[in-house]
């Protein structure tokens, strides 16, 4: 793929923090507009139809209540709630239609909305087939019935979530990004610069290198190793995101997409554009770096290796389930008695901890 011609998928990446602003200028407009609203009907009470109250309850009820205080301007965030609760739960909960299982019939309707935000593109029949191969059988009219009560929209002009869409190419995906690092050398203080790579799928993390003077022949070297066809980290990947620091140069892009990988530089001012590479960044110092005196270039080294090796083997990840990233799936039966052993890191300042034996 040319760089003229960027993937769909890179349009997220490129524009995030585009899209983030014009989000936030639609909603303050929406806002102001609200505040006219009440300005113009002054002490008039509004005259909801229960379907109106059901719509507007379905959207807002996902705040919670501390977002909906700072947004709501129509009614009371209090009110919105106490709607949910009398016009969605009392109307899905089947009791004053029809006997048999209430309770069933509530994580029916709990299905039905979990598979229309999970599957944008799957419509009534569909989810009603998805149901009778669970052993449930629904009407697609009760399906559409369910799906408006929630505020969820017919399957063409349901949209689909940039989390599915992403997750669909992170295994071609991977970031980069440089931190800075005082070490002592002589007697005075030296800034070294530490190159990282991060698979976004695994969350796998690579040293590219570690130098006082990232210039072009460094960069470019980089780029070789990283796009080795035998053990370079990027072998698999099509495209690596980097923000616009000057030391991704134009020949280290140009070596990169020579092996087939096309750079995908942030907006401006824009750090959740790399949203992993940064998060990474803050972890290595927060957890290690920040803790040592560090003495020289082989100390620094030997403090982000021994990082690494606790990063992606023995450390836990929220982003991943709160698991750690290359674990060996648990045997079924595994012993929850034996003695726990910790292994240690850097004199004690990384600590994992597993079942000996």
């Amino acid at each position: 793929m040319s760089a003229a011609h960027p993937a769909p998928q890179l349009l997220l990446l490129t524009f995030a923090g585009w899209v983030s602003r014009q989000q936030q200028f639609a909603i303050e407009c929406l806002l102001e507009e609200n505040r006219v609203l009440r300005e113009q009907l002054g002490s008039k009470r509004l005259s909801l139809t229960d379907d109106q109250r059901r719509r507007l309850a379905a959207k807002a009820v996902r705040l919670g209540r501390d977002v909906l205080a700072k947004l709501a301007s129509i009614v009371k965030p209090d009110t919105i709630l106490l709607w949910h609760r009398q016009l969605i739960a009392r109307e899905w909960s089947f009791a004053s239609k029809r006997p048999g299982r209430p309770g069933l019939m509530r994580r029916i309707a709990a299905l039905i909305v979990r598979m229309a935000r999970e599957n944008p593109t799957r419509g009534y029949r569909r989810i009603e087939g998805e149901l009778r191969a669970l052993g449930h059988t629904v009407a697609a009219a009760t399906v559409a019935n369910v799906l408006e009560n929630h505020g969820i929209r017919p399957a063409p002009e349901r949209p689909s979530s940039w989390r599915a869409f992403l997750n669909a190419h992170m295994g071609e995906i991977a970031a980069t990004d440089f931190f800075n690092v005082e070490v002592w050398i002589g007697g005075r203080l030296q800034t070294y610069d530490v190159l990282f790579v991060i698979d976004v799928e695994s969350r796998m993390v690579h040293l590219a290198g570690i130098t006082t003077e990232p210039a072009e022949a460094f960069m470019a070297q980089v780029a070789r190793n990283l796009t080795a066809t035998v053990d370079g980290f990027l072998a698999r990947h099509r495209y690596l995101i980097c923000d616009r620091d000057t030391k991704f140069t134009a020949q280290f892009a140009a070596t990169l997409l020579a092996a087939g990988v096309q750079i995908v530089r942030t907006p401006v001012r824009a750090p959740n554009g790399n949203a992993l590479a940064e998060r990474f960044g803050l972890s290595i110092r927060r957890e290690c770096l920040d803790r040592l005196v560090l003495i020289g270039e082989k100390a620094l080294r030997n403090a982000v290796v021994q990082y690494l090796a606790h990063y992606n083997a023995e450390r836990a990840h929220q982003g991943v389930g709160n698991r750690r990233l290359s674990a060996v799936p648990a045997p079924e039966k595994s012993p929850v008695d034996g003695e726990v052993v910790c292994d240690e890191r850097l004199g004690g300042l990384l600590k994992a901890y597993r079942r000996a034996g």
